[in-house]
């Protein structure tokens, strides 16, 4: 636990808060929902990594066993306009990405894609096996107009509950259930119209994974990025934003998750995490290397590559 009191202020980064919005003729939309959740959209088919939008607060984290909650699910999918899935594809599965992965699925449709560790919260909430797909790392496999590929990476430092989900999860549950499994770096391409997007939902790498991989927008997780030593964070955009060539990158999870989705985002604490840092380090990067760097708004369907 850090001593630095207080939280930064998201005010200051105002200006950054302009990935430019999805209009009529938006062939892709991109919806940050909170964390890593991020919605991808064509007006036909959608997917959606997470659908994380419980958000338990901190008591209940730290004191109790935590469940998906029905009513913040149902609010939320209304709200982001969301009736349909074709997947829900969490990055990693601890509680603050996959608590509510299952019943997201159930709601819409959706299968629930990823490692062993997501099928078995999947199973832990009674889906049924058709619905719960382990993906083959490296490998593309379509869902409907979209190609995703899942690369194995790393949690960003430290990871407090590593390792692997091997039996089912049952809510309610503690959080030390939800423990990391598979990350994953998500690469969807959108077949018809080429698009390309990097998900990276925790600020963590494994060296040269996306090598010879290609997308021109990244949303970029930063969770902890902030109290990692500064070789650590160039390591990391060079990791990713670098490795796949992007253009423009759109950082996420940096909102306080205890914040419910109904209230204004802020900053994480300084006790965990330290934006100041990472805007500082990562604007000075994208500069260099001549890259939009946004902040997303939430709830707003962006076209990031417009």
């Amino acid at each position: 636990m850090r001593l630095k009191l207080g939280r930064p202020d998201v005010s200051r980064y105002r200006a950054r808060f302009d990935v430019p919005a999805a209009g009529s003729g938006s062939a892709l939309t991109v919806t940050w929902l909170g964390v890593s959740t991020v919605l991808v959209d064509d007006g036909a088919a959608a997917v959606l990594t997470d659908g994380f939008f419980s958000r338990p607060g901190l008591a209940s984290v730290g004191l109790r066993r935590i469940s998906p909650s029905p009513s913040r699910i149902d609010a939320a999918l209304d709200r982001a306009g969301i009736r349909e899935l074709l997947a829900v594809l969490p990055v990693h599965t601890h509680y603050d990405h996959a608590l509510d992965s299952a019943l997201v699925a159930e709601r819409t449709g959706a299968r629930i894609v990823g490692g062993e560790s997501a099928a078995n919260i999947a199973r832990g909430q009674g889906l049924s096996e058709q619905q719960i797909v382990v993906a083959q790392p490296g490998t593309e496999f379509e869902l409907g107009p979209f190609a995703v590929t899942l690369i194995e990476s790393h949690h960003c430092p430290p990871d407090r509950f590593s390792g692997a989900i091997t039996k089912p999860v049952v809510p309610p549950a503690r959080a030390s259930a939800y423990r990391c499994g598979e990350a994953w770096s998500t690469l969807i391409r959108h077949r018809p119209t080429g698009r390309r997007m990097l998900i990276q939902g925790s600020a963590g790498f494994a060296a040269g994974a996306l090598a010879g991989r290609q997308a021109e927008v990244v949303y970029l997780g930063v969770g902890q990025l902030g109290v990692q030593p500064d070789l650590y964070i160039r390591q990391y955009w060079n990791e990713t934003v670098r490795a796949v060539g992007a253009r423009r990158v759109v950082l996420i999870h940096w909102d306080d998750f205890f914040h419910p989705l109904t209230a204004e985002p802020r900053a994480l604490p300084y006790a965990g995490d330290d934006l100041d840092v990472t805007m500082r380090v990562l604007a000075a990067l994208a500069e260099r290397d001549r890259v939009a760097l946004h902040l997303p708004t939430l709830w707003q369907r962006g076209d990031p590559w417009s």
